[in-house]
């Protein structure tokens, strides 16, 4: 049932969000995609999680200004990172490089501080890079792995390291910078689903990340985008940003209802769902799960559902904070809690979103779906495959995991 109580982290986008009138977009196909990101100026880089919480969540605010991108509900958006400069270093200093000496392929010329910066991978290392450190060092645990032909075990004993760390296997390899950037692959975009709507936000997209960090031997590592965003990038600077439409991740009907199950940073997309049914106006009843660990602190946009549910727009919230109590306590278990009257909902017509974690999350949440179909429904396991089954079939059974 809905619990209107507090949390401690609070944002000025807690307040009502007043509609934003959407600039006209230029005539014509916008230019803007992933091979030419728009340069998208950050407004907004706060912290969402509150002082007492184990994750580092951030509320980012991007302006499309006069690019003419459109986006809907449901969508990505495509970031192009930047690599740490402190390891972008530490790799100059390892090759016995400067920075400043020339790289040439076959469409540019750029530096080699350039190159380990903006346009290659330093913090995973490829399996090119895997193979000729194995080859020119002889390595014995990575040449072991590479002959076992096991690529689970050999992700496990590579899991944090990055590309110095490779080079450090063996202090007397040292290739050139061309021919560690040979086995290098290209710096990829980082994706983020948007949590907000065009109608109510008007020209800028929001995400709400998750920071990534860890120690690994004595080092400070982060992800690459997220650190990038959280740590260099402040309001006024810009990011190289592009649209990534996901068609079959979208709002029903507006007279249909809706479940939503988004615990952590999967809360993303639900935002923006319930912000575009409110700016529409749809009639269609919304139910939302959210869970995190602690209330106190990981209870995102706590002012926010609160306001959605007095207005009418969110019909249910179950939360599901696991650290709260002495047995741990997740969505999976609220959905369960509430079995017949999921069902029923489903039964009623409506479409259910699922967004998160892909790892443990997702599955754990399709195993409740299972059971709570079975018991209510009054089928056998089989049959209540059969039916969930039918539910995607018909585009009502949703996920947008990682």
């Amino acid at each position: 049932m809905y619990d209107a109580a507090s949390t401690g982290s609070s944002l000025a986008v807690d307040t009502a969000p007043a509609p934003r009138v959407r600039r006209t977009a230029k005539a014509g196909r916008s230019p803007w995609n992933r091979r030419n990101p728009y340069p998208a100026t950050v407004l907004t880089n706060e912290l969402l999680s509150g002082p007492g919480s184990a994750k580092e969540v951030r509320h980012l605010e991007l302006d499309l200004g006069d690019s003419g991108i459109s986006y809907e509900p449901g969508d990505g958006i495509g970031i192009a990172p930047a690599n740490d400069p402190e390891l972008v270093d530490l790799l100059l200093d390892r090759l016995g490089a400067a920075g400043d000496e020339l790289i040439a392929d076959r469409k540019a010329t750029y530096t080699l501080r350039e190159a380990l910066t903006t346009r290659y991978e330093i913090s995973a290392p490829s399996k090119y890079l895997v193979r000729a450190v194995a080859d020119r060092t002889g390595h014995p645990d990575l040449s072991r792995l590479l002959d076992a032909g096991d690529p689970q075990a050999l992700d496990a004993w590579l899991h944090g390291l990055d590309v110095l760390d490779l080079l450090d296997l063996d202090p007397t390899f040292t290739p050139t910078p061309e021919e560690l950037l040979e086995e290098l692959s290209p710096l990829a975009h980082r994706e983020y689903s948007i949590s907000s709507s065009p109608r109510v936000h008007g020209d800028t997209v929001h995400i709400t990340m998750a920071t990534v960090r860890y120690t690994v031997a004595d080092r400070d590592r982060g992800g690459v985008c997220s650190t990038h965003l959280a740590d260099r990038c402040a309001p006024g600077d810009t990011v190289p940003v592009f649209i990534s439409p996901n068609k079959k991740f979208r709002l029903p009907a507006d007279d249909v209802p809706a479940i939503m199950i988004g615990p952590g940073t999967g809360i993303a997309p639900f935002r923006a769902f319930l912000h575009e049914r409110a700016a529409t106006g749809a009639s269609g009843s919304n139910w939302l799960f959210f869970g995190d660990q602690h209330r106190a602190h990981d209870h995102l946009y706590a002012a926010e559902l609160d306001r959605l549910a007095a207005g009418g727009v969110l019909d249910r919230l179950d939360l599901a904070f696991s650290r709260d109590q002495d047995h741990k306590v997740y969505v999976q278990d609220r959905m369960r809690e509430h079995g017949a009257e999921l069902f029923a909902w489903l039964e009623s017509g409506a479409h259910l979103y699922v967004c998160g974690d892909a790892a443990t999350m997702a599955d754990d949440v399709d195993a409740a779906l299972h059971e709570i179909v079975a018991e209510h429904g009054g089928l056998d396991a089989e049959q209540a495959v059969g039916y969930i089954d039918r539910l995607r079939s018909e585009n009502r059974y949703l996920r947008d995991v990682y």
